[in-house]
């Protein structure tokens, strides 16, 4: 019930943004849509195929990896803009997919290939160019191996909360310029000053209208930045940034509250804790990149944190069951 609220909201309070705005809601409203159908299929699929319905996932995943640049040409897929952000995204919900199915799976020779693909989605990354892919996949590998040996899920889950929230503060401390000096120039080099300033941009239009923004897809057309590029997406590539440019303050409060309302679902799920962990690990690097990048501009992103959402939360069904 928490969820269709807060599911609710999200897609509630972008009209409400782009009344009198001229704004443009619908790419919001699709990213909603795209949540929630996909968590509503890894609920179904999670409860009658715990182990096959993550592992067909993870390979769904990899393949659009795989296919997404080669969906378009130019120099911008080899920088830190562009569909990397995507990329690197899509190949950490995969291995997040390939190690939940591995610790819900009891065969053990499964177990070891699927733990075999999660590592060899993870060096896909670096294969295809996406060197955020490539470490991030790496990490959530190693955190759901740790997870076998956590006994209490609440302050993992509580550290995966803290984590994402360290990154966005950073960020929007690197947008409003309070850094150190030599911090900041550091941070700049693998970001690149061009994102920076999209960055400041959105930061300096959510100060004209803390409350509601300027309006849902108005960033592109009110950023002197975002208009020079080339060739312009209208996107400061940061979620947390566009949202607070675009939605104001409420929209950002959303968005934190979705997504601890999804670390609440996982803390509470019945699955196990190594499946809840590395399911979470895997969203808490999406959030990470989210953050820095513009990953969830594509439909298959939040498709796939739906969907590996609703496969970490199903209770797996039991015939016989009297629940049932």
């Amino acid at each position: 019930m928490v969820g269709v609220v807060v599911l609710g909201a999200c897609a509630a309070w972008p009209l409400i943004s782009a009344t009198g705005r001229d704004g443009r809601p619908e790419g919001v409203l699709l990213a909603v849509l795209a949540v929630a159908a996909g968590y509503a299929a890894g609920r179904m699929s999670g409860a009658l195929l715990p182990a096959a319905a993550p592992g067909a996932g993870a390979l769904a995943g990899l393949a659009f990896a795989v296919v997404m640049p080669r969906l378009a040409q130019g120099p911008q897929l080899t920088t830190p803009l562009g569909q990397a952000g995507a990329v690197a995204a899509l190949l950490v919900l995969a291995t997040g997919g390939a190690c939940c199915a591995a610790w819900a799976t009891p065969v053990p020779a499964l177990r070891f290939g699927l733990r075999a693909l999660a590592a060899g989605i993870a060096a896909t990354g670096a294969a295809v160019g996406s060197a955020a892919g490539c470490a991030a996949a790496a990490v959530v590998l190693v955190c759901s191996l740790a997870a076998g040996r956590m006994r209490r899920r609440g302050p993992a889950v509580a550290g995966l909360a803290l984590a994402a929230a360290l990154v966005t503060g950073t960020v929007w401390a690197v947008a409003a310029d309070v850094l150190p000096a030599g911090l900041t120039s550091a941070l700049e080099g693998p970001l690149t000053a061009h994102r920076v300033q999209l960055w400041r941009d959105a930061l300096h239009l959510a100060h004209r209208n803390t409350a509601v923004g300027v309006g849902p897809g108005r960033f592109g057309e009110l950023s002197g930045t975002a208009s020079e590029a080339l060739p312009p997406d209208g996107k400061p590539h940061s979620a947390p940034l566009q949202l607070a440019a675009e939605q104001g303050l409420v929209g950002v409060l959303l968005l934190a509250t979705a997504f601890c309302w999804v670390l609440y679902a996982l803390w509470r799920s019945p699955r196990s804790t190594p499946v809840v962990l590395t399911a979470g690990t895997a969203l808490t690097a999406l959030a990470v990149i989210a953050a820095v990048g513009n990953a969830l501009s594509f439909t298959t992103v939040p498709v796939g944190a739906g969907l590996l959402a609703g496969l970490a939360t199903a209770r797996p069904w039991v015939a016989g069951s009297p629940d049932r």
